[in-house]
Parts: C-alpha cells; sequence; structure tokens
C-alpha cells in the first residue's frame, strides 16, 4: 500500500494518486517528449526526481491541510547536483524550477541557489518556505524502497556551460519545457479523472500528414486564381511567388527569407512551401506561423479552419495568443506560498501546450516564450523540436530584441531540427547582423532566400502613387474635412494612436452620421472586427459606388486582405507605410494607379505625444531621416524624388533599416550598456525574462458586452460564475468577445466595472476580467470608457 503521495484526491472522490504512479508516468512522458532533440535520459532524470521532496511525511500533511509553506521541489535538484555534478545541469534546472521558473544558469550561482541549509530555514529561503526534507540522501533511500533505481548519468549531457550564452539558455528551457508539460498533463488528467481513480487525459493532436494537406492547400490556390477579379498583373506576381516557394521546399532545413510585395499571397504560399518542406523532410511534427496581430491570427485562422479542419478534424489548427494565457494574482511575489493551493494548479494547467499540426500564434506570445522562466509559459516549447516556424510581417520585431531574437531561432535551427522563414514586403537587413547573432548561437544568421530575385516582382508590383505631405502638419479637422468630400467609393486612414482614431472617427460622424463609416482598433473585440470588416469588403465589392470610410490603427495594415481606391496614412514607419499602400489597389483593378497620401499629424497640445513610445517612434524618426536623406540625393543626382524614395524598391529599405539599426544602438548589444544583454551574460534565467519584452507593459484579457453577441456575453458570464474557476473551454468561447489592454492605474474609476475571473476556493485571475457596464462598449469604436484615457487609447 502506497505510503507517499503526489496528489489528493479530485473533485469527484478519486483516490489519492501514488507518488510512485505520477513519478513513473511523467518521467515517461518527459522521456518521449525529450527524445525528439535527443535528451530523452537527461529527461527521464528530471521526470522521477521532480517531486523527490514528496517522500516525506510532512508532505503527506500538507496534502491533508494539516502543513503550509514547504518547498517540496528544491530538494529533487540538489540531489540531482550531488549525484550528476555537471553531467545533468539542464535537469538540475529544470526540476528546482519545475514550480517557481528557472533561476540561475552560473554554475556558482546555480550552487548557491541550492544550498540545504538556507532553503531549509524559511528565514532564509527566498520565497519565506522551507524543503520537506533536507537530507535528500534519506529521499534517495525512499525512492529506492518504493521500487526505483538511481538512474545513471546521461550520455550527452543538454546544458554545456561552453555553449554561447542563449543557446545554452535555450537548451536549458527545452529540457525544462518537456518536464513541466509532461507533468502538467499527468496532474490534469488526475484532478479531471475519474471516482474510481482512472484518468482524462486531454485529446491528443492528429499528425501533420503534409501530403495531403499540400493537396488541400493548392487546390485551394487555384481555385482563387480562377475565381479572382484581380489584375493580369497581380495574377502573375501570386503565380510567381507560389512557384518559387514551391522549387525551394527541397532545399535543407534551416533559415530562410521570403520576400514579395504586399498583395503577393505570401501567407498562403508560405504555407504551401512549408507543407511541401516537410513533405521532403519527414522528421517535421507541425508548422507555427507567427504574426505580429491579433487580427491577423483571426483571418488566417479562419481560412485555415475552413481549409482543414474538415478534412482533419477540430484540433488540426490551434490558434494561441495572449487571450489563451492566465495567471494569478501576485504569482511572482507569493513568498510563502507552496503552489499547492486550487488556484495555482488551475492556472498552472490552463497553459497551452501546443499539441496540434498547425499552430497560430503572435509574435508577442512565441519571443517571449523563448526567453521565458515561468513554466506555464514555457510549457509548449518543446514543441519547437523539428517544426517549421514561418514568420509573417517579421519587420515588426523590435531592432532592440533583434540580436538575441535571431540567436534563439539560430539555435532552434543549429540544434532542434527547424527551418525558419522570414516573410514580409519590407525585409530587414538582419543577415547584417550575423557576426553578433553568432557570439550567443554558433549557427549565426544567414538566411537563404526563396524567392532569387525578389525585385522582378516588385517591379511589377506598382499600384500605388503616393503623395508625401509630410513637411507641414495637418490638423485632424482637416484629414476629415477631405476624407468627408472624397468621391471615391473607398478611403482608408491609418493612424498611429488609438486616441487618434476615436477623434477621426467622431469628427466624420458628426459630418456625415454613421452610415459608411468604419473604425478598426483593438479596442474592438474579434467578434466586431470580423463584422466590420466584412461589411467594408462588401461595400468595397459592391458596383453601386456605396461609401465606405475606414478609420484605423495599425492593426489594419499587415495581413488584412482590404482593396482601397485611396489611403491616408499618417507618418509612421516606412514598412507601415509600404503595407497600408498594400491595401490601396490591392488587386490592380483601377484603370490608374491608387493614390495615397501620408501626412504629418497636427500636435493639438505640446504635451501630445504623436507616436506610441519606444521602437515606434524611434522608425517613425528614422522615415523622417530617410526622406530628408533622399531628397538631397535626388537633386544631387538629378533625378526624381519618386524614383530615389520608391517603397518598391528593397534596397530602400535595406537603408532603412541599417540607419534604424544604428538609431536604436542595436550594434551594440554591450553587457555593460544593456539590461538584457547582461542578464543573458549572467545567465540569470530570472532577469532575462523580466528584461526580454516586446511590449514593454503586460496586458490584461477583457471579456466585453459587445451589444451583436450581448446573449453569448451574459452565457458565458453566468457560466463563469456558476462554474467558480476559468476552464480551458471557457476560455476557447470567449474569446471572439474578448480584447487585451493595458491595465489601469490604480484608483481609476473604471476598476469598479472590472470583475476578476475566479479560479477556484476564492482565487482570481489577474489576467482574466469580465467588463459589467454595458454602456461603455460603443457600437462603432468599441470599449470606450469616459475619462480613463490611458488604458484604451496609447
Amino acid at each position: 500500500m502506497a505510503k507517499y503521495f503526489a496528489h489528493s484526491s479530485n473533485k469527484v472522490g478519486s483516490p489519492w494518486e501514488p507518488l510512485k504512479e505520477h513519478l513513473q508516468l511523467v518521467a515517461k512522458r518527459a522521456e518521449g517528449y525529450a527524445d525528439t532533440f535527443d535528451a530523452a535520459e537527461e529527461a527521464r532524470i528530471a521526470g522521477l526526481w521532480h517531486d523527490l521532496g514528496k517522500y516525506s511525511d510532512v508532505f503527506t500533511k500538507r496534502l491533508r491541510g494539516a502543513a503550509s509553506g514547504l518547498d517540496h521541489w528544491s530538494i529533487g535538484a540538489i540531489a540531482a547536483l550531488h549525484t550528476f555534478r555537471e553531467k545533468a545541469i539542464a535537469a538540475v534546472l529544470a526540476i528546482q524550477g519545475h514550480h517557481i521558473g528557472l533561476q540561475e544558469g552560473l554554475g556558482a550561482n546555480i550552487k548557491e541557489g541550492l544550498d540545504p541549509a538556507k532553503l531549509s530555514d524559511a528565514g532564509t529561503h527566498p520565497d519565506q518556505l522551507r524543503l520537506t526534507e533536507a537530507d535528500w540522501n534519506l529521499l534517495l533511500e525512499r525512492f529506492k524502497d518504493d521500487g526505483f533505481q538511481i538512474p545513471t548519468s546521461p550520455r550527452n549531457p543538454l546544458y554545456d556551460f561552453k555553449v554561447p550564452h542563449i543557446g545554452a539558455m535555450l537548451d536549458a528551457r527545452m529540457l525544462f519545457s518537456a518536464l513541466v508539460d509532461a507533468d502538467y498533463v499527468e496532474t490534469e488528467a488526475h484532478f479531471e479523472g475519474n471516482a474510481d481513480g482512472t484518468k482524462n487525459y486531454r485529446p491528443m493532436g492528429p499528425h501533420l500528414q503534409p501530403e495531403r494537406a499540400l493537396r488541400i492547400i493548392t487546390k485551394h490556390l487555384a481555385k482563387l486564381e480562377k475565381e479572382s477579379p484581380a489584375s493580369a498583373k497581380v495574377q502573375n506576381i501570386r503565380r510567381q511567388l507560389l512557384e518559387d516557394c514551391m522549387n525551394s521546399a527541397a532545399r535543407s532545413r534551416g533559415i530562410f527569407t521570403l520576400t514579395a510585395p504586399t498583395g503577393a499571397g505570401k501567407t498562403l504560399a508560405m504555407l504551401a512551401f512549408a507543407l511541401k518542406h516537410a513533405v521532403a523532410h519527414p522528421e517535421i511534427r507541425r508548422i507555427v506561423m507567427v504574426v505580429p496581430f491579433l487580427s491577423i491570427i483571426e483571418q488566417t485562422a479562419d481560412v485555415y479552419r475552413e481549409l482543414l479542419e474538415p478534412h482533419f478534424g477540430p484540433h488540426y489548427v490551434l490558434e494561441h495568443h495572449s487571450l489563451a494565457d492566465v495567471e494569478i494574482a501576485n504569482e511572482d511575489a507569493g513568498r510563502g506560498r507552496d503552489n499547492e493551493d486550487e488556484a495555482r494548479r488551475t492556472a498552472r494547467l490552463l497553459a497551452e501546450n501546443w499539441d496540434a499540426p498547425l499552430i497560430l500564434t503572435t509574435s508577442v506570445q512565441f519571443f517571449e516564450s523563448l526567453f521565458a522562466n515561468r513554466p506555464a509559459k514555457c510549457r509548449k516549447l518543446h514543441r519547437l523540436a523539428n517544426s517549421i516556424i514561418l514568420f509573417d510581417e517579421v519587420q515588426t520585431l523590435p531592432p532592440r530584441l533583434a540580436v538575441p531574437s535571431l540567436s534563439a531561432l539560430s539555435r532552434l535551427c543549429e540544434r532542434y531540427g527547424c527551418t525558419v522563414v522570414f516573410s514580409t514586403a519590407t525585409q530587414p537587413a538582419f543577415d547584417q547582423l550575423h557576426d553578433q547573432v553568432k557570439s550567443y548561437a554558433a549557427l549565426g544568421w544567414k538566411p537563404e532566400r526563396i524567392t532569387p530575385e525578389p525585385q522582378r516582382l516588385f517591379t511589377h508590383a506598382r499600384r500605388v502613387d503616393i503623395s508625401w505631405q509630410i513637411d507641414g502638419s495637418r490638423s485632424w479637422k482637416s484629414i476629415a474635412d477631405e476624407l468627408a468630400h472624397d468621391e471615391n467609393a473607398g478611403s482608408l486612414c491609418v493612424v498611429n494612436l488609438k486616441r487618434h482614431a476615436i477623434k477621426l472617427v467622431s469628427l466624420l460622424r458628426d459630418k456625415l452620421g454613421v452610415e459608411g463609416l468604419f473604425h478598426l482598433s483593438t479596442n474592438m473585440c474579434p467578434a466586431h472586427r470580423r463584422k466590420v470588416l466584412s461589411e467594408v469588403r462588401e461595400r468595397l465589392k459592391s458596383s453601386n459606388h456605396v461609401a465606405c470610410r475606414l478609420i484605423a490603427t495599425q492593426c489594419v495594415e499587415a495581413g488584412v486582405d482590404v482593396d482601397f481606391a485611396v489611403a491616408w496614412r499618417a507618418l509612421g514607419p516606412l514598412d507601415g507605410i509600404a503595407q497600408v499602400a498594400g491595401r490601396c489597389n490591392r488587386e490592380g483593378k483601377l484603370d490608374r494607379n491608387g493614390h495615397m497620401v501620408v501626412f504629418l499629424p497636427e500636435r493639438e497640445s505640446s504635451r501630445e505625444y504623436l507616436y506610441p513610445p519606444g521602437g515606434y517612434k524611434e522608425a517613425t524618426e528614422t522615415t523622417k531621416t530617410l526622406f530628408e536623406m533622399k531628397k538631397i540625393e535626388a537633386e544631387e543626382k538629378g533625378i526624381s524624388f519618386e524614383k530615389a524614395f520608391d517603397i518598391y524598391n528593397p534596397d530602400l529599405f535595406d537603408k532603412y533599416y541599417q540607419l534604424l539599426y544604428d538609431l536604436t544602438g542595436l550594434a551594440g548589444f554591450d553587457p555593460d550598456r544593456n539590461e538584457l544583454a547582461s542578464a543573458i551574460h549572467l545567465r540569470s534565467f530570472v532577469k532575462v525574462s523580466q528584461e526580454y519584452r516586446v511590449i514593454p507593459q503586460n496586458s490584461i484579457n477583457v471579456l466585453v458586452p459587445y451589444k451583436d453577441e450581448i446573449a453569448k456575453f451574459n452565457e458565458l458570464s453566468d457560466r463563469l460564475t456558476e462554474q467558480k474557476r476559468l476552464t480551458r473551454d471557457w476560455i476557447q468561447e470567449a474569446r471572439p468577445l474578448t480584447i487585451s489592454i493595458y491595465p489601469p492605474k490604480n484608483g481609476d474609476s473604471i476598476w469598479q466595472y472590472l470583475e476578476p475571473a475566479p479560479l477556484g476556493r476564492g482565487g482570481k485571475a489577474d489576467d482574466w476580467f469580465i467588463y459589467l457596464n454595458p454602456e461603455d462598449y460603443d457600437p462603432l469604436l468599441g470599449l470606450n470608457p469616459k475619462n480613463e484615457v490611458d488604458a484604451w487609447t496609447i
């Protein structure tokens, strides 16, 4: 009869789970996960010893509620460090971090963090806990008494202190991921299990089946070409791009770029490349598409599901972004908490593990996970081994993060059998960073081109004439006047800030009413945005010349398939301007070129900012600098400014990114001057996770009362109140009615309308809320609370 247990009974009264059973199951599962990157032996060690501290009488008391404040995870890491020395450091780090996160990766710091004397006393323990048992030899004896043998040292240790910093840290995260996912899957199966003790596992994702999927995609592309209203010139560009993708797919796995003009069909052509590449390399298990904006995920996921799910089932395509994560209040400040309560367990088990063949995720979710230290955030990383990772609109990666980001991707290709594709119309000059990347990941950054001569595609892509009106500023009233009097059926205006979009929409609403006036921003939930885009597209296709004016933030710039006759763009990053040009005369159907105006917004007060802070502002300043340089060059060479400053010339973007890298100091990713670089050199997983932020400020998820779906909103609200905890199914259903926003400031009145989601037994989520005031959800603007400017309008 079992004496030591891993978990108590579940909600339906199952037997307690014996510790031996849990360790066996986790070790076997982790071993299988890590086998894909030749680290099965070390993963087995991590699985067998991750809960070694539960071989103690005091932990049994904890399960009965008679003790608390216990650290059951560190002693297994201490035992592994003493037993295997430097031959299983990845396992040591994984065991130590499977509840609290990866800690320190330098040898001396690892030993200091695993000092039994310090961890045995709540007064000296960093989290004010105490070890369940300080004598690791005693626990190993109990481990053997339970029928186990002490594992042998792994023949090929995963973590090597000689491997460059980012590469080595990623290696540790991959084993950590395998352990965490195995532990979470088995723990979930127990707590979702039956009263007789049998376990309920979440459904496993299907296989990729690339040959079959490729046939479906190519058939769809042929149908699109046959039915497309696009001009012959645009059709030829799309046909040539697809041909280049198919011809390049048999190459060896590695790093690629795909450079083609907007409207060339990159998203589906890139997927066709990936599927054919997977046919050529049978080891490939999944395809991950990484995009910058939620609006692109929504559009792309809809297309992929419609095409593929009828053939492969509902678990073939997985959408994963900020609207899928759950954090518990004060998780990182949980001093004195031993992570065994129901709320923390609920939050952990809701983390996504990417068990699907086709993943769609955001740049924020993907890159911040590569540099994370928290278990839930890292849980999915082992799934990247033998994957094809497609980056759409990669120009949105902040330059300040380019060197570490490229280094992590380089290591995935070098060590984990991945292929990476960077796709955009405005390809960043990342290959210039090869030497810097090489100092952090041995492979460096030397991508191959999928399209051998991108310029030939751009030469035939000129469909828009651009008027640069940035020598003087324009008031929003003057812009609204021109848009109101524009006789074209379709006009698009893209601005830099939500506040500017609200201002412009309000002016036009006063002039024209709401008929034919539309707005798009992330203040609107996905269901609302889908409806707006559907109506906009119907109006643009209409032969009756109906009015259609769309005011949008940058969320419409990349990957959103709309086709206007006229476009306006507030001065911003050059790649953003090029993306808006790609939404103008996109199909080449006009008997003339489309028309686009780039304007400089007027500053309404000396304290007003015109751009989001940080990298966006720096990129806008780079655009202005390059504009002035090209004006001088045109005069000196006696050529037209349009020829000197040609957004259809990829060479212009090489120059733009060179200037941007100089401005942002990217060339000096120096540990003495850069906090992230310093943390990487110290191999501090905690500090790296804190410093690596694609978006500097965290966001919260809010279920909003969108009036067209108010019945669904009420049903979701009532169900959450009734079940008293977030579930994976609830989150999936809630996404279409959820927006992500910056948290309001402490004391803001808006908090009275934000009800935190429950996590069971009094626990509350820190980043999931229900919005309680339906009057604040505007049918045109989305969530628009009064007197709460900052969180909603940056």
